[in-house]
């Protein structure tokens, strides 16, 4: 199993609870895909570098998991195709 790093942007204007709803599908879909030692750390709002989607702001999620590649393919289609959404990155850790 390989280490990864997730870190993404919901969009500001979700309520609290539609925040806590999205980070938890996230985690699932990390577990339900073989992820193991899921670590989540919400950061809670901050201002972006620069307007994404006509955002200025963006609650900041960070996820550390250790899985295997078809994880992160799963959990980066879901991201890719959710509303709640504005930007991902995921990294390889050594």
């Amino acid at each position: 199993m390989q280490a990864y790093e997730v870190m993404y942007i919901i969009r500001p204007d979700l309520e609290e609870e539609a925040v806590k709803a999205n980070v938890d599908k996230f985690a699932e879909v990390v577990n339900a895909n073989g992820g193991a030692d899921l670590k989540v750390d919400i950061w809670g709002k901050r201002r972006l570098a620069y307007e994404v989607n006509k955002f200025n702001e963006g609650f900041y999620v960070l996820m550390n998991f250790n899985g295997e590649a078809r994880t992160v393919e799963e959990l980066e289609r879901l991201m890719k195709i959710s509303d709640a959404v504005i930007r991902f990155l995921t990294t390889k850790k050594e």
